[in-house]
């Protein structure tokens, strides 16, 4: 199973799902992935009698030498394309190369809901109760955000000015690479 989920430019959803879901392979677009890579991993799952795989890919996934896979250009006024795609192209890749029976899912906006967790409600109500406290201290043109352990207020110009690309020596990656999780890169 191939699963498609938002990342135009950074793999934080793809990334963390996987690892939440015990995918055996997640492609993100801060690592290009070599396809071979890619089923040899499902392929290794055979030997441990695991008749099947999953795959988790960002939108904006690539494989390496390739450009990132896109529906087009997206609506007028808009200058970025349309993403979408990579998750069948990637099923296609392995039921060609592997004779496996792959099937793609996109998730899309479905993934935004759900039922939210004791951790997804508190952390709401710290933004929102931080948000108050800003305003209330005359904090204006900031954003809330989490700095574990602390709610922070981060000046909306720090904030929009770079994005925030998965970076290749987090603890999730690494995490994930000692779970035996590859990234079709090696």
């Amino acid at each position: 199973m191939v699963v498609e989920v938002m990342g135009r430019y950074a793999g934080w959803i793809a990334l963390n799902s996987g690892i939440s879901g015990s995918a055996d392979v997640i492609l993100i677009p801060e690592i290009p992935f070599d396809i071979d890579k890619v089923c040899a991993k499902i392929m290794e799952n055979e030997l441990h009698d695991k008749q099947y795989g999953i795959v988790v890919v960002a939108e904006g996934a690539r494989a390496e030498g390739e450009e990132v896979i896109h529906k087009g250009m997206a609506e007028v006024g808009r200058q970025e394309v349309l993403l979408g795609g990579i998750g069948e192209c990637v099923a296609r890749e392995i039921h060609q190369r592997t004779g496996k029976d792959t099937r793609s899912l996109v998730l899309g906006h479905l993934q935004r809901g759900g039922s939210p967790t004791t951790f997804d409600r508190l952390v709401a109500l710290r933004f929102g109760a931080a948000a108050v406290r800003f305003i209330a201290e005359g904090r204006r043109n900031v954003m809330v955000a989490l700095h574990p352990p602390d709610m922070v207020a981060v000046p909306l110009g720090e904030a929009a000015e770079k994005m925030k690309a998965v970076p290749l020596d987090c603890d999730q990656i690494v995490t994930a690479r000692d779970m035996g999780i590859s990234f079709g890169d090696g």
